[in-house]
């Protein structure tokens, strides 16, 4: 298997999702990943038993997707940065770094020395990376950020899903919503600037912030608004499809599910729905006739849309329209996203033997060389590998003794 980042190493020092997500997709693609967890209260996000809900560990287990996701395949060394005798340790692993990672705020990483500043005058070649709530210019720069509120309310997505005069604003769709995308992004930026010190023998300090990623993922309704002037209107959306296609937006089945239509050549694909639909009829009514009568005339084949649909049930309708060249999808949940056909036929629901052994299941990060499918290791346990990399570093069992004595390494 082609895997780019092998012989790179990442040094990172950061929690929760955001930033570790990018680590988590490096070290699929390769790279040594070694992350430093505080010795005694380990990454944040270890201590968070619920989440939407729902417990974040299987029963009885150490299997703990909330960590596996943005954390699997590194190493977890523990390590208490503000004792003085954890220094000569962090910068030792500084000097063997190609990358350094971190989400940690300003005030943090002036007090823990590892500002760029910092980290720079050990190893001037290293990639300085930071993940940001809402940039490192400006009065917010010191202020940290969830993706529920730099990415998702400030970045455009609330709003562009709350309807007016609505009682109730939409929350994210899933945990760690705004963050995935945004380690993905922060992983792109990182084989960038990898590939540009390549070439020129310059290493980059790279920034991406929640904020910018939420900006970029509404951006065409964001560049709108700048070319108009100011806010968009409020869209009144049809009952069903839209105000010209009949054959755009969801509908629902007999059964409650929905199918969500995206076929936007209305005059091309209206005879075939009609055909699967066995409503031949519908592509002969007069009001249907061509694609301008059926923009004109599309309220009503709406309704009769939402009439058809209505009357079958979501399997009847998945094994029919699966029989026509229209553009659709079921509307999944997250269970039958994790079955998804098309997700598993291409190796993106990948397994992961987990610490006592057991074969589960995660989702692989969307990038794939040589149509070859990541091939993952697990999350590491609370600074499983401190003792393992401190001896890589050449420490004497004296000397890892002496740093767990003093409260620097767990």
């Amino acid at each position: 298997m082609h895997r780019p980042m092998e012989g790179v190493r990442i040094l990172e020092v950061a929690q929760f999702t955001f930033v570790p997500a990018a680590g988590a997709v490096l070290a699929d693609w390769g790279a040594d990943v070694i992350k430093i967890e505080h010795a005694e209260r380990g990454d944040g996000q270890r201590g968070l038993s619920r989440v939407l809900g729902v417990a974040t560990a299987s029963e009885g287990s150490s299997f703990f997707p909330i960590m596996e996701g943005p954390n699997r395949g590194k190493r977890s060394v523990g390590l208490a940065l503000e004792k003085p005798s954890a220094r000569a340790v962090f910068e030792e692993l500084v000097r063997s770094s190609d990358v350094f990672l971190t989400n940690f705020l300003p005030g943090a990483r002036a007090k823990l020395k590892i500002a760029v500043e910092d980290v720079r005058a050990i190893n001037p070649d290293i990639i300085y990376v930071r993940g940001s709530g809402f940039g490192v210019r400006g009065g917010e720069s010191n202020k940290g950020g969830y993706d529920s509120t730099a990415f998702w309310a400030r970045g455009g997505s609330a709003a562009g899903l709350t309807p007016p005069e609505a009682e109730r604003m939409p929350r994210m769709p899933a945990g760690a919503y705004g963050d995935s995308m945004g380690g993905m992004t922060i992983a792109g930026g990182i084989a960038a600037a990898l590939y540009s010190r390549q070439v020129t023998g310059e290493p980059s300090v790279v920034d991406v912030s929640l904020l910018g990623v939420g900006a970029w993922a509404t951006q065409y309704s964001v560049n709108q608004a700048l070319m108009t002037g100011g806010p968009l209107p409020p869209r009144e959306q049809p009952r069903h499809g839209s105000a010209t296609n009949p054959l755009i937006g969801a509908y629902r089945t007999a059964d409650g599910r929905w199918l969500e239509f995206a076929m936007l050549q209305p005059g091309r694909y209206w005879p075939e729905f009609c055909r699967l639909a066995g409503r031949e009829d519908l592509a002969a009514d007069p009001r249907f006739a061509d694609v301008s009568q059926i923009m004109a005339n599309a309220g009503a084949a709406a309704e009769l849309v939402a009439e058809i649909i209505g009357q079958r049930t979501f399997a009847e309708w998945t094994e029919i329209l699966s029989q026509g060249e229209g553009q659709w999808a079921a509307v999944q949940n997250s269970w039958e996203v994790a079955q998804d056909p098309s997700l598993r036929a291409n190796g993106l629901i990948a397994q992961v033997v987990d610490a006592e052994g057991k074969e589960r299941e995660l989702v692989a990060n969307p990038v794939q060389f040589e149509e070859t499918p990541a091939t993952l290791t697990r999350a590491p346990l609370f600074a499983e590998h401190t003792d393992e990399v401190l001896r890589e570093l050449g420490l004497s069992e004296e000397e890892l003794i002496q740093l767990k004595i003093d409260g620097a390494a767990t």
